[in-house]
């Protein structure tokens, strides 16, 4: 069983796991206050919440199976090495829990409050029954192998896709209605900082360990990090850049001036 060789490296690898863990846990609150403080969800991609409560679904699924399963932890050591760490902290199993109730929540925010036209696209849905088809799958396929680590692999596999295809509603409504108001930026900062700690940690367990199979032996937890990081700064640049907010303009002081703000 593998083992910290610094402890400084260890009480850095905590601080980066917690900090990334409350970042994304935190990220989920400004879109939840928005869209409570507006009563609507107009301008929130709900393909978006969908798809993300699939990917977080099935990220609390291999988390929770290789922090808290002796038997995935035995498969894990035996095919990437005896001594090797377990690749999921507890920062990670926290964060996933948090992330699918919190996802719950919004997707129940669109429920009840004003969606204008806006409604679930049937490519998402069909994208959703397959992934979940392929993941029923996956479990039948497992059960007479005891193939447990392949199993949470599947839904690391699932967790993926999702976090690539999630994003990319909400791109291009943003890019439709050249906007990104009713989608909260503050989601995306708080994301990119969790992106960002949470690479940087596994790159302390690596240093430590003097080993990169912390990287492709959760390649979860990699793609999550670096496909969020690069969306995150795709919605900076939409929101801070390409589509600005008109109330961020100074208006002079003058009549003219002041109806036209009205009218905005």
């Amino acid at each position: 069983m593998g083992s910290w060789n610094s402890i400084h490296l260890k009480v850095l690898y905590n601080v980066l796991g917690w900090t990334a863990f409350v970042s994304w846990s935190i990220s989920f609150y400004p879109q939840a206050i928005l869209n409570f403080r507006r009563k609507s969800v107009v301008g929130l991609n709900f393909d978006f919440v969908l798809l993300n409560l699939t990917k977080h679904s099935s990220y609390l699924i291999y988390n929770a199976s290789l922090y808290f399963s002796s038997t995935v932890q035995r498969q894990y050591r035996q095919k990437f090495g005896l001594n090797e760490m377990i690749p999921v902290a507890a920062n990670d199993v926290a964060f996933s829990i948090h992330a699918v109730l919190l996802t719950a929540f919004t997707l129940f925010q669109v429920v009840i409050y004003d969606r204008g036209n806006q409604k679930v696209s049937k490519i998402c849905i069909a994208i959703v029954s397959v992934a979940w088809l392929s993941a029923a799958i996956c479990v039948f396929i497992a059960l007479p192998r005891h193939s447990w680590l392949w199993l949470v692999n599947c839904f690391s596999t699932i967790q993926v896709v999702m976090t690539i295809i999630k994003y990319i509603p909400q791109a291009i409504l943003n890019f439709r209605r050249k906007s990104t108001v009713g989608f909260s930026i503050g989601n995306i900062l708080l994301d990119f900082l969790g992106g960002v700690t949470n690479y940087c940690q596994m790159a302390v367990q690596s240093i430590d360990q003097n080993s990169w199979v912390n990287f492709y032996g959760n390649i979860g937890k990699t793609m999550i990090s670096l496909v969020s990081i690069f969306f995150d700064i795709l919605f900076m640049v939409q929101h801070y850049i390409l589509y600005p907010s008109k109330k961020a303009t100074s208006p002079k002081p003058n009549v003219v001036s002041v109806e036209q703000t009205e009218g905005h």
